[in-house]
């Protein structure tokens, strides 16, 4: 369907997010801020970067699939290792996606994170969803649980852990501590609240 017969039905006023599982937290709390009602939201599971090639797909399938009940596409991914191929889909429905590679980037703004990254580019990054989801996505899947030696063939040229955060919970800053010293890295902690999440939601709204 063309934005043009999208945007002629004047009865619909809705913001169509597809955004990744690892943001739906986040998504979440910002419809609840700027209203319901404005939004209709779709979440695709966060084990797609395991393959960010199925990512493309698996977002035109979402967009077609919402766009007949919403007058503006929103897309919750940065690049995520699809190589431009996400940005092809993004504009075959006249959607628009937050700017940045990834989570990481679209958090601290491009700019402050490429800053940071060059600074240091050994850097380990994480949000509230990687701390919460730590052992799960991170430590097991490298199979360090079972094969503790395996540390310095994944972590042995990275410096830092550097830890994003969305919310204020001093547990989750002990728990980003603990897998930083888990991974024998120094830890540094950033709140950056919503980031570019929030002002693209909030224009797209």
């Amino acid at each position: 369907m063309s934005i043009s017969t999208r945007k002629s039905d004047k009865n619909r006023s809705r913001t169509g997010v597809v955004a990744c599982g690892a943001l739906a937290r986040e998504v979440l709390a910002l419809q609840e801020q700027f209203g319901a009602d404005k939004y209709e939201l779709k979440f695709l599971p966060a084990k797609l970067h395991n393959s960010p090639h199925e990512i493309p797909q698996a977002v035109d399938d979402a967009l077609s699939e919402i766009a007949t009940r919403c007058d503006n596409l929103l897309v919750g991914y940065g690049d995520c290792g699809t190589g431009g191929v996400l940005d092809v889909v993004v504009a075959k429905h006249g959607a628009t996606r937050i700017q940045g590679a990834h989570c990481y980037e679209f958090y601290l703004g491009v700019a402050e994170f490429t800053a940071i990254h060059d600074e240091e580019p050994g850097t380990f990054y994480l949000t509230d969803f990687l701390v919460r989801q730590f052992d799960t996505l991170v430590y097991k899947p490298l199979g360090l649980d079972r094969h503790p030696e395996l540390l310095n063939d994944y972590f042995g040229n990275y410096t830092r852990v550097l830890y994003l955060s969305q919310t204020t919970d001093p547990g989750l800053v002990e728990t980003a501590k603990h897998a930083a010293h888990r991974l024998g890295l120094r830890f540094e902690h950033r709140h950056t609240g919503f980031g570019d999440l929030e002002s693209a939601m909030k224009g797209a709204a």
